[in-house]
């Protein structure tokens, strides 16, 4: 098969499915370091709450940051894709809706995704409730929103992008209630989820995070859906046990991209399939498509159609 051929099955995939994505850290790199490179997840938090808060600047200060700005641009180009992508497919078929499940702190997605909205005819979802106080609610995902016409004689699903993050956020605070606040800035104390050791975690946390997953795992069980991984190399057991889970629905795809040749191998052992994966797995390296690295541009490049 060659990249050209590879390229549109994968576009085609996202056109005609139920379309999700699992974006992980590596997606942030550089603006954000990996955890490896932080010598704990206090250090990562506090790094991420700073990358967030000139996040939020005005674009003039943004523009004199390179890797904030240079990530951010390439977040904005994966939502308008997701939107293009959206407003292709047949509503008869499939939902006019995306979902994103991240594990990542940051408010990249969040920034993208207020950009993109100025222009670009699409309803986000974060799951909150409420107007001057928003809080989460899971119940509130899985929501289809429609315009009907003046007289009402006909209806049109509008394309929707939930966003969904088991890891928490740099702007989600606990309030005296036991809910999750989403705020509209970076706060001083976040719920955030800790990358391993749940186990060990109030129960505050490790039930807001298996809320999510849950979430997460009923979206991959539905019928001819599509996952498109990046930036996430599976080192998540809780995880890892829900892709493989998932992947026993034999009508669900699963597109994994991999940044180097290298982390195919890494990805395998990380899901314990032992260079042995279900057909429904595919993984695509950057040698595939005469690449050195895969990021998270070349997704939005694909799903746009403008891979090169």
């Amino acid at each position: 098969m060659n990249d050209t051929n590879k390229v549109e099955i994968l576009r085609q995939l996202a056109i005609t499915k139920q379309l999700n994505f699992l974006i992980g850290s590596g997606a942030s790199v550089p603006a954000i370091p990996l955890m490896s490179q932080c010598s704990n997840n206090t250090d990562l938090v506090k790094v991420i709450r700073d990358k967030s808060n000139l996040l939020l600047e005005s674009d003039d200060k943004l523009s004199k940051n390179d890797d904030i700005r240079i990530v951010l641009g390439t977040y904005e180009k994966l939502i308008y894709a997701i939107s293009d992508v959206l407003n292709l497919s047949n509503s008869r078929q499939t939902p006019k809706e995306a979902n994103i499940f991240t594990t990542n702190y940051d408010l990249f997605i969040e920034k993208a995704v207020d950009k993109i909205l100025g222009h670009t005819p699409l309803v986000f979802n974060d799951g909150a409730r409420g107007y001057f106080s928003r809080y989460l609610d899971s119940s509130n995902f899985n929501r289809m929103v429609a315009y009907k016409g003046l007289n009402n004689n006909y209806v049109d699903e509008l394309p929707s992008l939930t966003l969904i993050k088991p890891h928490g956020s740099v702007n989600w605070e606990k309030d005296v209630n036991e809910r999750v606040i989403i705020k509209n800035k970076v706060v001083d104390n976040p719920v955030v989820v800790p990358p391993t050791g749940y186990e060990g975690q109030d129960t505050f946390l490790n039930n807001h995070f298996h809320d999510m997953l849950r979430v997460f795992q009923l979206e991959l069980d539905k019928p001819e859906s599509v996952l498109f991984v990046l930036g996430f190399s599976f080192q998540d057991d809780h995880i890892a046990r829900m892709i493989r889970r998932a992947l026993e629905n034999r009508r669900l795809m699963i597109e994994c991209f991999c940044w180097s040749d290298d982390d195919k191998e890494e990805y395998l052992k990380n899901l314990k399939y032992n260079n042995r994966p279900p057909k429904n797995l595919k993984f695509i390296t950057p040698s595939e498509l005469g690449k050195k690295h895969l990021g998270l541009n070349d997704l939005g490049d694909i799903l746009l159609g403008d891979f090169k």
